[in-house]
């Protein structure tokens, strides 16, 4: 029998307490433990993004991250974004609005990464080139990006509910 180890973390605000294995990864504790299957599992060593959280507000790669680290730490993964009553967070309303969601499997990472870059801004603008340096660490295999790309923009630019429409000037 191999050891466990006891730990404690807030995980989009719900206390939640066990023993783990010291080698289980926080990815699959969300998946496993909590039934928090949002979080995806790609590449299982950082480099597609797919498993991105917020760990006390800072994107971190949940399958790098083992869960006995998460240890007395805020967590936040997709499930958590939005509201209680279920209305989406205007990121991941204007991923629908943009097209930039397609089957789906990266954007729950992507979401994490805008919310860090979001709050980082506080309502400072940002270019595409910035934008795009943000997303370098994801991986997607469906939409080409752009569509990601337009629907940040209108949230970290202009209309908060995502609506805003973007034009692009030739070049």
């Amino acid at each position: 029998m191999s050891e466990r180890i006891a730990l404690r973390m807030v995980v989009n605000g719900v206390v939640h307490s066990a023993e783990v294995e010291p080698r289980l990864s926080l990815a699959d504790f969300l998946r496993e433990h909590l039934r928090l299957t949002g979080t995806h599992i790609g590449c299982e060593h950082g480099v597609c993004g797919a498993c991105t959280i917020l760990c006390d507000g800072a994107t971190a790669r949940s399958c790098l991250m083992f869960a006995v680290q998460a240890d007395g730490h805020d967590i936040t993964t997709i499930e958590g974004v939005a509201s209680p009553d279920g209305v989406l967070h205007p990121l991941q309303s204007s991923l629908s609005t943009h097209h930039g969601l397609q089957c789906g499997y990266c954007t729950p990472g992507v979401v994490m990464t805008l919310l860090e870059l979001q709050r980082e801004r506080c309502g400072a603008a940002i270019t595409e080139a910035e934008l795009r340096r943000a997303l370098a660490g994801h991986l997607c295999r469906c939409t080409g990006y752009q569509g990601m790309v337009d629907a940040a923009l209108a949230v970290l630019n202009g209309d908060p509910s995502g609506h805003q429409s973007i034009s692009r000037g030739a070049g």
